[in-house]
C-alpha cells in the first residue's frame, strides 16, 4: 500500500487553492451525516445497525476519507506523494477484514460505498459550483473523487478476501491436526478442544475409509461435508497405490448407502466407531491391508466387518501356527501331496458340516473321492474326530485357506 496510486498521481495535476480547500473541508460533517443516512437508508445490511456509537464512528470514517481526498488535491501535502492516501487505503483494507470476520459477504459494503460515492458527489459538487469552480475542474474533480472511491473498494475487497484466506487456511490447519489426533487415538480431551478450535461440529460417529487418493475428491463430494481426509501418507498403504484416509461423519445408520458410494472406487470400509474412538476403526482398517486381503470382483468396497474370523485368528500369527501344526500332527509321516490333499479335505468337511455333495462341490472331486479321503482321515484321527474340543481346535485351524506367514 506504499506504493503511489493513480488516484495520487492524476490529484497532482488538480491542485486546489487554499480558499477552495477551505470551503470544501468546512462541508465534510454534513456531507459525512448525509452519507451515513444514505447508505442506512439503502442497504439493507446497515438498516438499524448504524446507530449510536457506531454510527458516529462511521461518520468520522467518512470524514477522514474525504479529508484524505482533499488532502491530496492540496498544495501543502507531504513530499511523498503516497503518504496522504496510505492511512485511508489500510483503513479500506481493515474494514474489509472486519466484514469477513463477521461472517459477511463483501456485497453490502461495495453497496455502502456506491452509495457513499454518490452521495459524497452530489454534496461535494454543489460546493464546487456554488464557489465557482470552472466546469472543466468540477469534471475532472469528479473523476478524480471517484477514481478515490474505488481505490477505497479495492482496498476492503483486497482485506476481506486476505481475511478469508487466512482464515480458511488456519481451519485447515486445524481440521488437519484433529484429523492426525483422531487417528492416532489422542485423549478424549485432546480430541474435543481439537474439534472446538477447528469449528467442526463433533459427529455421534466416525468410519474410516481407505482408499486410493486418485478417487478422493469424487468420493468427498457427495459425503458428509464434516467428512475429515488425512493430508499424510497413511501407513495403511495398499501395494504401488497413493492412498488417502477419510473418516465418515455418522455412517453407522445406513452402511450400505455409504458402501454404494464407495462402488468401485477400490476402497476399505471400517467399522463405525463412537468419534473418540476412531483410532479403532482406524486400526481395524490397516490390518485388512496388511492381511492382503483380495478386494471383491464386484466392485463393492473391502469391508471389514464381512472378515471379522480372518482378523481374528490373525491376531496371533506364531499361536495360529502352533495350532496348526499340532491338529495336523497325524499328517505328518505323508507325503507332502496327499497331506495337503487330505488337509484341504477336513477343511471343506468342517466349514460344511460333513455333507458330502457340498465337499465334492467346494473340491470339485467326486463324491465317491470325499469318501474315501475321509476314510483315511478317519484311520490317522480315530475317535478324534468326533471330539468337541478337537474339532474346534480343527475347525480355528483350518478356517483359513493356508496358513498366514509368521514372519
Amino acid at each position: 500500500m506504499a506504493e503511489s496510486s493513480g488516484t495520487t498521481h492524476r490529484a497532482a495535476r488538480l491542485e486546489l487553492d487554499e480558499r477552495v480547500a477551505r470551503e470544501l473541508r468546512d462541508r465534510l460533517p454534513l456531507v459525512a451525516e448525509r452519507t451515513v443516512s444514505a447508505i442506512t437508508a439503502e442497504v439493507p445490511s446497515y438498516s438499524g445497525t448504524l446507530t449510536g456509537q457506531m454510527r458516529d464512528k462511521i461518520e468520522n470514517a467518512v470524514q477522514i476519507a474525504l479529508g484524505t481526498f482533499l488532502q491530496l488535491l492540496e498544495r501543502s501535502q507531504a513530499t511523498d506523494p503516497s503518504t496522504p492516501l496510505i492511512p485511508a487505503l489500510e483503513a479500506a483494507y481493515a474494514l474489509g477484514s472486519g466484514e469477513a470476520r463477521a461472517g459477511r459477504s463483501m456485497d453490502a459494503l461495495l453497496a455502502a460505498y456506491r452509495v457513499g460515492a454518490r452521495v459524497s458527489w452530489r454534496e461535494m459538487a454543489a460546493a464546487t459550483v456554488a464557489i465557482g469552480l470552472a466546469a472543466a475542474t468540477v469534471a475532472e474533480f469528479a473523476e478524480l473523487m471517484f477514481a478515490y472511491i474505488d481505490e477505497l473498494s479495492a482496498a476492503s475487497v483486497a482485506g476481506h478476501a486476505d481475511e478469508l484466506a487466512s482464515v480458511g487456511r488456519a481451519r485447515r490447519r486445524n481440521l488437519e491436526r484433529l484429523t492426525q489426533q483422531l487417528l492416532a487415538g489422542e485423549p478424549e480431551d485432546v480430541l474435543r478442544r481439537s474439534a472446538e478450535r477447528a469449528g467442526w461440529p463433533a459427529p455421534q460417529t466416525l468410519t474410516v475409509v481407505l482408499l486410493p487418493r486418485a478417487n478422493l475428491r469424487g468420493v468427498l463430494a457427495l459425503l458428509d461435508e464434516r467428512t475429515l481426509e488425512s493430508s499424510e501418507e497413511s501407513s495403511a498403504r495398499e501395494p504401488g497405490e497413493e492412498t488417502a484416509v477419510m473418516l465418515v461423519p455418522n455412517a453407522h445408520g445406513d452402511r450400505r448407502q455409504l458402501a454404494r458410494v464407495l462402488h468401485r472406487r477400490r476402497a476399505v470400509l471400517g467399522p463405525a466407531r463412537p468419534w473418540t474412538r476412531a483410532s479403532s476403526s482406524y486400526r481395524r482398517v490397516t490390518r485388512v491391508v496388511e492381511l492382503g486381503i483380495a478386494h471383491p470382483a464386484d466392485g463393492e468396497p473391502l469391508d471389514t466387518e464381512r472378515h471379522l474370523a480372518e482378523l481374528l485368528l490373525s491376531a496371533d500369527l506364531e499361536a495360529l501356527a502352533d495350532l496348526r501344526a499340532r491338529v495336523l500332527q497325524p499328517l505328518a509321516e505323508l507325503p507332502a501331496a496327499t497331506a495337503e490333499r487330505l488337509t484341504e479335505t477336513l477343511r471343506s468337511w468342517l466349514l460344511h458340516q460333513g455333507r458330502r455333495d457340498d465337499v465334492a462341490a467346494d473340491l470339485f472331486v467326486h463324491p465317491q473321492t470325499v469318501r474315501y479321503r475321509m476314510g483315511q482321515l478317519r484311520q490317522l484321527y480315530g475317535e478324534r474326530l468326533s471330539d468337541p474340543r478337537t474339532l474346534l481346535d480343527l475347525t480355528v485351524a483350518l478356517a483359513l485357506p493356508a496358513a498366514p506367514p509368521t514372519g
